[in-house]
């Protein structure tokens, strides 16, 4: 039965999409950069990129677990040009079982020149791995390593290390220990030679295995414990057949029906001859799961809340009316205790990573005993009031029959009324006293800086600053009036304050942009100005004290909105560009009678 159902999910199939493209990208942008992006035989979306310039060849899985397999492809005696790139456009796919089966693609590679094709630096597991192997030009699993090395000092009858090893399903750690790198094995037959690199997870349960194949007539092939060599036998370009394979679990996809509204699609339609709009809108199949809208291929393969409750604001015109409930609920049901949102999911490898690591910081056995935990990241704070902005938006298209909403509420409404909650207790000290160090701040980092929780995510972007602009002059309002929206919807407001305490809230988190407000007069003006010329080097001052000298100074007061306040309440006098995310967020109908 198996059998039969492998054959009939078995398929083959072009790219979904697929970079560079000519005629839609300019391919000097992408710098020996190609990609190809193909659904599995379960929908999901497996993309494969070769990046020439550095010989990395990766395959990311873009399912439950954000898998990737990766390998780096060098040339010997090649005279120019990539040691790899893409033979057909077709993959095949295919799957074996029923639900939790295996799934694989294969597709082919051609290796034009050279003597002979080096592969090495395999990777197996998480898309973050390969992401910090990329980052860091190496890899080395710390956590794994400091795991095996405290287990392997404990006695083998000790409790803890017992423990830890079958919660990891492993009789020893000799079994750990070989877990942390792929087992590479060669077969050969006179037609035919097969390379199979395979890794399981660290904690056992999933497998991903890797696949080359090729014709010994073409090319010998040796393997070492960390290297395949291909050792040219003919003229011209070879051909390697890859498969690549997974037992990991799947997302459920949704089709274009379900993600797009009938005036968008037949919009679409009428512009079939639109290349570019129909690679736009597949790009956003790709990402679209009922399980979450996932940030972006390949980095971002998951969840990350900020990006899915932003995406929901600006497809709101194209999209059905159902899709704010897939995000509403995704966002949801990963709320942290208090009632925040999840920045970013660890899933799969990368959630045994932090598993095992906090393991090895608190010695809790709790951690191990269920390594894949998905582990989740509360640091930002702009995404917590986005939330109910989406919900409320929801909750107010008169498009939704109110007998979804409840059906919704009755699934959903705790979770809803605990992030409300959340949101009511950041936002009562300003509205109970509009003073700057009221608002909504971000936390310490433990070297003292204030850690940038929200879209301009680097210190750099709020200039080491506390209050963010675009959290308390645009994000915590408009939560406010979210929340009048969705009370009349709510079975419960415990935790939130009554309608007049409500609306003087309002009102007073309306006047919170002026604390942003900076007016800096014409000679401090000059006096930033040439201290900034100073700091320049001799040419590029050179140039500018020309400018300034035939231009001169503006003579009035310059005003602009501050990106941040500092600790104290004081507006840093940079310029924030957020008054344009205003245009995202107008007002929310009011609330249903």
């Amino acid at each position: 039965m198996s059998l039969l159902l492998a054959v009939a999910l078995l398929a083959q199939q072009p790219p979904v999409v697929e970079f560079p493209q000519p005629g839609l990208d300019d391919s000097a942008a992408y710098e020996g950069y190609t990609t190809r992006v193909y659904r599995d035989a379960r929908g999901n979306t497996v993309q494969i990129y070769l990046d020439r310039k550095h010989g990395r060849v990766v395959h990311l899985w873009a399912d439950a677990l954000n898998e990737s397999i990766g390998f780096t492809a060098v040339g010997e005696g090649a005279v120019g040009g990539a040691a790899v790139a893409f033979a057909a456009r077709e993959a095949t796919v295919g799957a074996t079982g029923g639900q939790g089966g295996r799934r694989w693609l294969r597709y082919s590679l051609t290796a034009p020149g050279g003597r002979a094709l080096h592969l090495t630096h395999f990777l197996l597991g998480s898309m973050r791995v390969e992401r910090d192997f990329q980052y860091a030009g190496s890899y080395v699993p710390t956590e794994f390593n400091t795991l095996i090395a405290n287990l392997a000092r404990l006695p083998p009858e000790s409790r803890q290390r017992r423990i830890a090893l079958a919660a990891l399903g492993a009789p020893n750690v000799a079994t750990l220990r070989a877990r942390l790198a792929p087992r590479i094995t060669v077969e050969q037959t006179a037609t035919t030679w097969l390379v199979r690199v395979t890794q399981p997870s660290f904690d056992g349960r999933n497998h991903l295995t890797l696949i080359l194949r090729g014709d010994p007539r073409q090319a010998s092939v040796t393997a070492g414990r960390d290297t395949v060599t291909i050792r040219r036998r003919v003229q011209g370009s070879i051909e390697l057949d890859i498969e690549i394979s997974t037992d990991g679990p799947a997302l459920t996809p949704l089709t274009r029906e379900q993600i797009f509204n009938d005036a968008f699609r037949r919009f679409a339609a009428a512009r079939a001859s639109d290349a570019r709009l129909e690679r736009e809108i597949r790009g956003f199949e790709l990402l679209s799961s009922r399980e979450k809208l996932m940030a972006g291929l390949p980095t971002f393969a998951t969840y990350f809340g900020r990006d899915m409750l932003m995406t929901a604001l600006l497809m709101e015109p194209v999209w059905s009316d159902t899709m704010p409930e897939y995000v509403i609920a995704a966002a949801l049901k990963k709320l942290g205790p208090a009632g925040d949102v999840s920045h970013e999911e660890a899933v799969g490898g990368q959630a045994i990573r932090e598993n095992v690591a906090e393991y090895n910081h608190t010695g809790s056995l709790r951690a191990l005993a269920h390594p894949q935990t998905v582990r989740e990241n509360y640091f930002m704070v702009d995404d917590d009031f986005q939330l109910p902005v989406v919900a409320a938006r929801y909750f107010a298209n008169a498009a939704v029959p109110a007998e979804r909403k409840h059906h919704f509420v009755t699934a959903y409404g705790r979770l809803l009324a605990r992030n409300l909650a959340h949101v009511w207790r950041r936002a009562a000290p300003y509205a109970r006293a509009p003073v700057a160090t009221n608002l909504v701040g971000f936390q310490r980092d433990p070297d003292g800086w204030w850690h940038p929780g929200s879209w301009r995510d680097s210190r750099v972007g709020y200039a080491g600053g506390r209050f963010a602009f675009d959290v308390n002059a645009v994000w915590v309002p408009a939560a406010l009036r979210a929340i009048a929206v969705m009370r009349p919807w709510l079975d419960s407001t415990a935790g939130l304050p009554d309608s007049a305490t409500l609306d003087g809230a309002i009102d007073t988190w309306g006047g919170a942009i002026e604390r942003f407000e900076v007016a800096l007069a014409p000679a401090e003006v000059a006096t930033r100005v040439r201290a900034k010329v100073a700091s320049l080097p001799a040419a590029e001052r050179a140039h500018w004290d020309s400018v300034l000298a035939g231009s001169g100074f503006p003579a009035d007061t310059l005003r602009f909105l501050a990106v941040s306040l500092d600790g104290e309440g004081r507006p840093i006098p940079v310029m924030s560009t957020d008054p344009a995310m205003l245009l995202l967020l107008e007002d929310l109908p009011p609330a249903r009678e």
